[in-house]
């Protein structure tokens, strides 16, 4: 008797640790929610939207995106890094929320960037390109002729940014810092306004994200003079990267997805092996061109999670020098 509880007892030990097993073999068994920590109708929630469909095809059932924007994509990470850490929550994650808005704060946010996370794959990124108004800057045709006009005159010239601590701002922070030159800072809120201004000839240069100036460009109505992408635009094939000539003057907004920590390895396995599907479909860069975005570089968890880490240590770095802080 006491042998066959004995095997009982071991029997139900057994059971219990395949549970676990079993569960992420079968996973999805559920539907999955997908956070996008946007509104509805921009490119981050076009990106999820389309990762959601892929993956509802792939692992046969439904991803259910959730729009959770505000405080600059911080409330939907948030909400990624406080779910359960059991397959049913995946979520969008980005440069403001885990790399920016925690090198610029002054206050903690109430997550961990990186360490409240489980990465999985970076899935976009956004380039931006430095732009001057050609009636205020006539003679302004190349990114040397704007850093030669600005040792000049230094800062005489103006930038404008969609805000202090934005993407925008620390962008041309960096450009400034690695070409060594000087121009006043206008904050503007957000893309909108600040991209007025500068067609408006208000303000002297800004750096601007591709999707929105193109057709400006075309018109001649703004100047575009480099990109701050590691390497040359395919639709800008003349126009240099600030690499070229300032080596380490690079900087792209980029949007990946993850899941909370804790979550078992062989979901984020799962879910990285069908990311690398998605990203090589010749539709998805189909797609992504016409939203004026790049295919990213980091395609496995521990390449992202480490992209991740390097890119929030040089943010913090060049928040530090050049004094950027927000409330």
């Amino acid at each position: 008797m006491r042998h066959a509880t004995r095997r009982g007892l071991l029997a139900a030990g057994a059971a219990l640790l395949a549970k676990p097993a079993l569960a992420q073999a079968n996973w999805p068994d559920r539907p999955v929610r997908l956070i996008v920590p946007f509104p509805p109708g921009g490119a981050a929630d076009l990106v999820g939207r389309m990762l959601a469909a892929h993956f509802g095809t792939a692992f046969g059932r439904p991803f259910v995106v959730e729009n959770r924007g505000g405080a600059g994509s911080s409330i939907g990470v948030d909400a990624l890094a406080k779910a359960a850490p059991d397959g049913a929550t995946i979520g969008l994650i980005n440069i403001a929320a885990n790399a920016i808005l925690p090198a610029v704060r002054r206050q903690p946010l109430p997550y961990r960037p990186v360490d409240d996370f489980a990465p999985v794959a970076n899935l976009a990124v956004t380039p931006a390109i430095v732009l001057v108004n050609p009636q205020r800057l006539p003679q302004v045709r190349t990114i040397q002729d704007l850093v030669a006009a600005a040792r000049v005159r230094p800062e005489e010239i103006n930038y404008g940014s969609s805000g202090v601590g934005s993407s925008l701002h620390l962008g041309m922070e960096l450009f400034m810092q690695k070409a060594g030159i000087r121009m006043t800072h206008i904050p503007f809120n957000g893309g909108g306004p600040l991209l007025q201004a500068l067609t408006a000839g208000t303000i002297d240069a800004s750096l601007d994200v591709a999707a929105t100036t193109g057709q400006l460009i075309r018109e001649g109505r703004i100047r575009a003079l480099a990109t701050t992408a590691p390497r040359r635009l395919p639709d800008y094939p003349d126009l240099p990267a600030l690499n070229e000539t300032y080596p380490g003057a690079e900087l792209a907004s980029w949007h990946g997805f993850a899941a909370p920590t804790g979550t078992p390895a062989p979901v984020i396995g799962r879910l990285a092996a069908e990311a690398a599907r998605f990203l090589a479909l010749p539709e998805t860069a189909e797609r992504y061109r016409g939203l004026f975005l790049d295919l990213p570089e980091h395609a496995n968890p521990a390449e992202f999670t480490a992209f991740m880490q390097r890119e929030l240590e040089s943010f913090r770095a060049l928040a530090r020098e050049a004094n950027i802080v927000v409330d």
